[in-house]
């Protein structure tokens, strides 16, 4: 048996295999594009198909598995991606006929490919533009045998404009897509002066499904400057008689769960207002009928359907993309930044191309001008010298020119050795000086390349004009106003089983159901719009809004806590309380006789976090938990019958949820008994 070290094992086995999916698979670099999508675009633009008519499917897949050796139905689900007709992006790249299903759709599954026909879309001449001159650079296919790109010469920031997801090891990436106008206006900005507010130029995410995004400037400013965090997306409804008619929904659901979702509240009878639900997207373009019962408020009833379905949904943004090869979280600036940069890099490599080339020719001409000063001579002796191969050393002599030049003269026709039109050809020149004069100022003047860059950026808007399709909708805090709003009881049991009963259920009903020796040791009311606070022996604290429990009657067990929260093995469950306000006090006594008198303000959270760790003291045991007021009064009684009296008002409030309680107790015997007055 032969031991091996498991960490050079597996940096040896599966490092290499870890670093191939981020940097050749998972992850976009600047022009927008992962290895896959990049090979099958760079595919059609060599058959092709940027200005020529649609071909097959089946076409194209054949020819980009010479660069992707992935497989045809993988090479084929990432076109279905790219086309117009799939609608999962703002700017689709692949102009199609025949079905390819739809982005919004779990189940209209895309034609295979013999039935659809494709080409690249008019937006591509931009992916494409300069790749001929030399402007990026080209490597080896898998076998060798052809060359490809490493990136594609995009002349607008594309990586912004669609959205895109990619799961790596160890990382992933999520990022939604802009407005083509805003994202082309908010880089010309960036050029003008790169100390912009970038929120001032980009409004908010836009999605080819349309849909309303929930307005939060916080949110969004966060996104925008570190590319992370999330926002809310939700369906754009219309009211038609006794019916609601869903046109538009969030980017990231489909009908069929929207639906499937539906169907499940009406039969729970968690939502007795819908009388049926049904798909009935056309050709027409999406909807969803929901058909309501006489008298509903539908306003009401939609902030239901929003809180409890997917037509209100969550983005969480990830802006993981790779720079020079590395992965980093960048924000929308700093993409932009990235990109200005790359672009410039094209567009230098592309004026050397073109300068190169322009010398050359100008060289050949010059020696062309200098026969010029005595053609009878140059064609004397063209016609005078009896071996080929002496021609170009005699006019290499005879006219001081290089061999080339020699060459190029050699070569010209006989009808063409007229002085017109050598003079014609010899206008060239000073065009040649001017071209060369200008392509080098755009490489040594960064002014002048910016504007060249703005340039190619105020085209693509004039050409390509980009209508917003998700509307932005700002609503501050409605979340807690569509919550309906009662009374009720919470019942914890020994066995961790949770009730949530409305007193008005309560009142005459019969004795309460538990499981067999099971019994209840906590019972407080509370109201549909507190959020309660789990305190465990981990030092943990579990945070669950009321409204999410499901409301239950005396004959149920209830909702069980440790599935619920995903607890851990031997986590069990020590204290529950309910806040509205974060104004209230607890205290936590351990065993050793220590307090901490805990404000609730320090669970509070700005965003919604489900589970918080080191919520008190844990290097001693937890034996009590309870909110109290100033004027409370706690009573410790130790195993040896000693008693301990302090006011709560005589605790020094803690800073931190972890600090270490104030002693009350001396002696080392534990503390098994707490009672509060």
């Amino acid at each position: 048996m032969i031991t091996q070290n498991i960490s050079e094992t597996l940096e040896t086995n599966y490092m290499p295999y870890a670093m191939s999916v981020i940097v050749s698979r998972a992850l976009p670099e600047i022009d927008g594009f992962k290895p896959a999508h990049r090979k099958l675009l760079y595919t059609m633009y060599k058959m092709g198909l940027l200005n020529s008519a649609k071909t097959k499917s089946a076409n194209i897949v054949g020819q980009t598995m010479k660069l992707n050796p992935h497989g045809d139905i993988t090479i084929y689900e990432t076109m279905v991606r790219l086309t117009v007709g799939y609608n999962a992006l703002n700017t689709p790249f692949v102009d199609s006929k025949g079905n390819f299903g739809k982005v919004y759709s779990r189940d209209m599954a895309y034609a295979a490919s013999r039935y659809t026909e494709a080409k690249l879309s008019k937006i591509c001449q931009e992916l494409f533009r300069d790749i001929e001159e030399n402007c990026i650079k080209f490597v080896d296919n898998y076998d060798g045998k052809m060359k490809e790109p490493t990136l594609l010469p995009v002349t607008f920031p594309s990586i912004l404009v669609n959205s895109t997801q990619g799961i790596a090891v160890g990382m992933a990436c999520n990022i939604c897509g802009f407005n083509l106008e805003e994202v082309c206006k908010a880089t010309i900005a960036y050029l003008d002066n790169p100390n912009i507010e970038i929120k001032d130029y980009i409004t908010a995410p836009d999605f080819p499904t349309g849909g309303i995004l929930l307005y939060n400037a916080e949110e969004l400013n966060q996104i925008l400057s570190t590319g992370r965090g999330s926002f809310k997306l939700r369906a754009l409804y219309e009211r038609k008689e006794n019916c609601i008619e869903i046109t538009e929904i969030p980017y990231t659901t489909t009908v069929e769960a929207i639906i499937d979702k539906i169907e499940d509240l009406i039969k729970s009878g968690k939502i007795k207002e819908i009388n049926d639900v049904r798909d009935e997207t056309d050709l027409n373009g999406l909807k969803i009928a929901i058909d309501i019962k006489r008298g509903i408020d539908v306003e009401l009833l939609m902030k239901k359907l929003f809180k409890m379905t997917p037509l209100q949904d969550t983005y969480t943004c990830n802006f993981n993309i790779l720079i020079n090869g590395s992965p980093e979280v960048v924000g929308v600036k700093r993409i932009i930044e990235e990109w200005y940069n790359f672009r410039k890099t094209c567009i230098i490599k592309k004026c050397n191309f073109n300068i190169e080339k322009m010398n050359v020719k100008y060289h050949l001409l010059e020696g062309l001008q200098m026969i010029l000063l005595d053609l009878d001579n140059a064609i004397a002796i063209i016609r005078n010298t009896r071996d080929d191969k002496e021609v170009v050393p005699n006019l290499m002599e005879t006219f001081s020119l290089t061999k080339a030049q020699a060459e190029y003269v050699s070569e010209i026709k006989l009808r063409h050795l007229n002085k017109q039109h050598i003079l014609d050809v010899l206008k060239d020149l000073q065009k040649l000086t001017v071209e060369i004069k200008k392509l080098e100022i755009i490489i040594t003047n960064e002014k002048k390349l910016k504007q060249t860059i703005k340039s190619e950026l105020q085209n693509i808007c004039k050409l390509n004009p980009s209508i917003r399709k998700t509307k932005v909708l700002t609503i501050n805090d409605e979340e807690n106003h569509i919550i309906e709003d009662y009374k009720l009881k919470f019942f914890l049991t020994n066995s961790n089983y949770l009730k949530k009963i409305p007193l008005s259920s309560l009142r005459n009903s019969g004795e309460q159901r538990l499981k067999e020796q099971d019994f209840i040791i906590q019972e407080f009311e509370t109201t549909n719009k507190s959020e309660l606070l789990i305190f465990t022996n981990q030092a943990k604290v579990y945070k669950i809004k009321t409204n999410e429990i499901e409301d239950c009657k005396v004959s149920q067990l209830g909702v069980y806590l440790p599935g619920l929260l995903n607890l851990d093995n031997g986590e069990m469950i020590l204290y529950i309380c309910s806040t509205c306000s974060y104004t209230e006090t607890i205290v936590v006594v351990f065993e050793d006789g220590k307090i901490s008198k805990i404000p609730l303000s320090l669970y509070q959270t700005k965003t919604n976090r489900k589970k918080l760790i080191n919520a008190y003291y844990s290097k001693s045991k937890c034996i009590y938990i309870n909110i109290v007021n100033e004027n409370n009064t706690i009573k410790l009684i130790k195993a040896n019958k000693n008693i301990k009296i302090c006011k709560v008002n005589q605790l020094t409030t803690k800073l931190k949820r972890d600090a270490v309680g104030e002693k009350i107790f001396s002696n080392k015997k534990p503390v098994l008994k707490v009672e509060i007055n």
